[in-house]
């Protein structure tokens, strides 16, 4: 799905100008600082971190330049507004201005703050509904799998290979961080930094791909979300949606359930491995032994 190449490729032509210092702000922020199996974690929080994540996908790289550019549209017009109102302080305070006008309405004024409003929402609409078009229009995918919020984990099945999990935060359960959960993030090559993080299991997919999830809840409401992918779906209970992705490099993407769920809530995390097409096939093949679907 590239509807929106177009426009990534304006923004790249104006990058410098009008966005350059953003975008770049945003990768000194989000470095890649630690790997796992050999491959880089990509996608995380960082603290004190104010932009996005990095874009892994074209939809979180849409996403995140339709919010660029509305952060700009906004920062014209609160300055405009500002301005305005510190010139109108001004020049018309009862000092300079003892006598007020007593003219009751500007015919051209009241069209003017009318149109140019519609024409800004109107050029914003422009941009943003193709984001949107291509976040909904789900393709054929090259892998489906479903996934299913449970009180407090994850549960994928894998339907066209026959494979389901659950998928729990590292120490769940276990209390605050302490010595056991560390030995266990070691031992899965995670650091202190990943708890409430890292899982014991990872949705894993082959770079390139196009991959078509199924988010449904079994219990109360749950969002099943990946920043750095630009998808969030919430898991609604008797409602199966859908959202797609093409991860574009190999890694580890971190999310957590968006949606308030209960008292361990904040432990339920998402975590996506992107591996390349030959580490798909081998890990697929464990998978089948490790976890076998339960015969239907």
């Amino acid at each position: 799905m590239r509807l929106f190449h177009p426009i990534r490729t304006l923004a790249a032509a104006t990058g410098t100008a009008f966005l350059g210092a953003a975008v770049w702000a945003q990768e000194a922020a989000n470095g890649v600082e630690a790997t796992v199996d050999g491959l880089p974690i990509i996608g995380q929080p960082r603290p004190n971190g104010v932009n996005f994540q990095p874009s892994a996908t074209s939809i979180a790289e849409d996403t995140h330049w339709l919010g660029q550019m509305v952060d700009w549209i906004i920062l014209v017009i609160v300055l405009f507004v500002t301005a305005l109102l510190l010139w109108v302080i001004y020049r018309y305070n009862e000092r300079r201005n003892p006598k007020p006008a007593g003219f009751t309405h500007n015919s051209p004024l009241e069209i003017a703050w009318t149109v140019v409003p519609i024409v800004i929402l109107v050029f914003i609409g422009s941009f943003s509904l193709p984001v949107l078009f291509n976040q909904q229009e789900i393709p054929e995918g090259d892998i489906h799998i479903k996934v299913t919020g449970y009180q407090w984990y994850w549960h994928y099945d894998y339907p066209d290979e026959a494979i389901s999990f659950d998928s729990y935060m590292i120490g769940y359960g276990e209390g605050n961080l302490n010595e056991g959960i560390s030995a266990q993030l070691q031992e899965a090559g995670f650091t202190d930094a990943h708890f409430k993080l890292a899982t014991d299991t990872s949705v894993v997919v082959p770079v390139g791909a196009t991959v078509v999830m199924t988010v449904t809840g079994g219990d109360v409401i749950h969002s099943w979300t990946i920043p750095a992918f630009g998808v969030k779906q919430d898991a609604v209970p008797g409602r199966l949606a859908h959202l797609w992705f093409e991860a574009e490099e190999e890694g580890i993407f971190f999310g957590q359930c968006s949606e308030l769920c209960g008292k361990d809530h904040a432990f339920m995390p998402i975590q996506v491995r992107v591996v390349s097409p030959e580490a798909y096939a081998t890990w697929l093949e464990q998978a089948k032994v490790d976890f076998p679907a339960p015969a239907s």
